[in-house]
């Protein structure tokens, strides 16, 4: 929707203005000014990223550069969008002590940690801004880990099982390349986690 000088106060639907307006885009820029709530905490801030949307708009089909702020102290930085995507898999999906502290809590704290995985993800489906080794990664600490596995599972067997789906969306995607055994083992993993909801 656009204002009309020729209208005041009256908005009216401008949908080819818009798309026009985009496809000349060369950057986008969002700014993270919660120290509480990082880019994988919630869907809405790769909700409302426009890097595909304007790459798919644009005559050229060229991905804009993608920037993200991180105003959250007093020392604000500009970073890469897959910097800011690398850096937030280190301090929080891929850390020990924050994967460990999320297990702590129980039922609850598995399902923050898929809901990160999947939020990552969502990187990747609006950005592709997620580099492989984060599900590799992630693969190996939480999947590759049978003693991880057997935790998740007794803890949150539906997160679990919400995982183990994530991880072979984002291969069927392909965001993510791994080995045919990687996903021999999740789709043997998916059904029994499904028996055992099930009570089979």
């Amino acid at each position: 929707f656009a204002f009309n000088a020729d209208k005041p106060g009256m908005m009216e639907q401008q949908a080819d203005l818009f798309k026009s307006a985009l496809k000349t885009v060369d950057v986008t820029f969002q700014n993270l000014d919660s120290s509480e709530i990082s880019i994988t905490d919630v869907s809405h801030y790769y909700d409302s990223d426009p890097t595909k949307v304007v790459q798919g708009l644009r005559d050229d089909k060229k991905k804009p550069m993608s920037l993200m702020a991180d105003t959250t102290t007093a020392n604000a930085q500009v970073r890469s969008l897959s910097e800011t995507v690398r850096l937030d898999a280190r301090t929080k999906l891929l850390n020990p002590k924050f994967y460990e502290g999320m297990l702590s809590t129980g039922y609850e704290g598995v399902r923050e940690i898929q809901k990160r995985l999947r939020n990552t993800m969502g990187w990747s489906a609006t950005a592709g801004e997620v580099d492989n080794f984060v599900f590799e990664d992630a693969n190996g600490v939480f999947i590759e880990d049978e003693e991880m596995q057997q935790r998740l599972l007794d803890t949150n067997p539906n997160a679990f099982r919400d995982m183990v789906t994530t991880f072979l969306e984002a291969n069927g995607r392909g965001y993510w390349e791994t080995s045919e055994e990687n996903i021999e083992r999740l789709q043997e993993l998916y059904a029994e986690v499904e028996d055992r909801i099930e009570g089979i």
